[in-house]
C-alpha cells in the first residue's frame, strides 16, 4: 500500500472476533460469510479499491476496535488523514468514500462523519491533527473519544450521504440476510 501525500488512507478494520454473528447462528466468521458471489469482506474491499483511495487492511488479531485503529494508524503514520471503515460494511459505495475524503480536506475540520437519514455511519474520517490521539487508542470503544474531543472543539463535520451502506453493518445472520436483499435490489 502506497501512502499519498494528498489523500487519506482508508483503514479497513478486519480484526474483530465476530462473536455476535456466531451467537446468532453464523457458521463462519462474519467477514468470510458469503454475500452473493463474494464474502462480506470482499465486497468491502472491492468498494475501497474502486474508490481510488490508498488503503490498509488491518487484520491482525487485536483485543478491541481501539487497538485495531491504533495499529492501522501506526502502520500509515505518514498519511494526511484516515477513513476508519469496519470490514463488515459490504454495501459501502466508492463514491461515499471519496465524499468523506474530500470533506476531510477542509482545514477547519478534524473529523468527518457520514449521516444517512439522520443516522451516523462509517467511514469516519480523521485529519492528521488526530494522529497522536488515534495512535493512543485501546479497548472496545474505537475512536469515539477522539470524535467527542473534536466535537467539543468544533472540529467535527457531518456530511449527509445517500448511501445505506454507511449504516448496514453485519453483526448477525439477520443483518447478513438484510444485506443480501439490499444487494439484490441494488443489482
Amino acid at each position: 500500500m502506497l501512502v499519498s501525500p494528498l489523500l487519506p488512507v482508508v483503514l479497513v478494520l478486519a480484526s474483530g472476533r465476530g462473536e455476535r454473528f456466531a451467537a446468532s447462528g453464523g457458521a463462519v466468521h462474519k467477514l468470510r460469510a458469503p454475500l452473493g458471489a463474494k464474502t462480506v469482506l470482499e465486497h468491502t474491499l472491492d468498494a475501497v479499491r474502486a474508490s481510488g483511495l490508498p488503503w490498509h487492511l488491518e487484520d491482525a488479531g487485536h483485543p478491541g476496535m481501539g487497538d485495531s485503529i491504533a495499529a492501522a494508524v501506526r502502520a500509515t503514520t505518514q498519511a494526511p488523514g484516515w477513513l476508519v471503515l469496519p470490514g463488515d460494511l459490504p454495501l459501502i459505495r466508492p463514491d461515499t468514500l471519496r465524499t468523506i475524503a474530500a470533506a476531510l480536506a477542509d482545514p477547519d475540520c478534524a473529523v468527518v462523519t457520514p449521516l444517512y437519514q439522520g443516522t451516523r455511519g462509517h467511514p469516519v474520517g480523521f485529519a492528521a491533527a488526530c494522529l497522536s490521539s488515534l495512535r493512543a487508542l485501546t479497548g472496545e470503544q474505537g475512536a469515539a473519544s477522539v470524535v467527542r474531543t473534536q466535537a467539543q472543539q468544533g472540529g467535527v463535520r457531518q456530511v449527509e450521504v445517500d448511501d445505506e451502506g454507511t449504516v448496514t453493518d453485519i453483526d448477525t445472520v439477520q443483518d447478513l440476510e438484510r444485506a443480501a436483499q439490499l444487494l439484490a435490489a441494488r443489482e
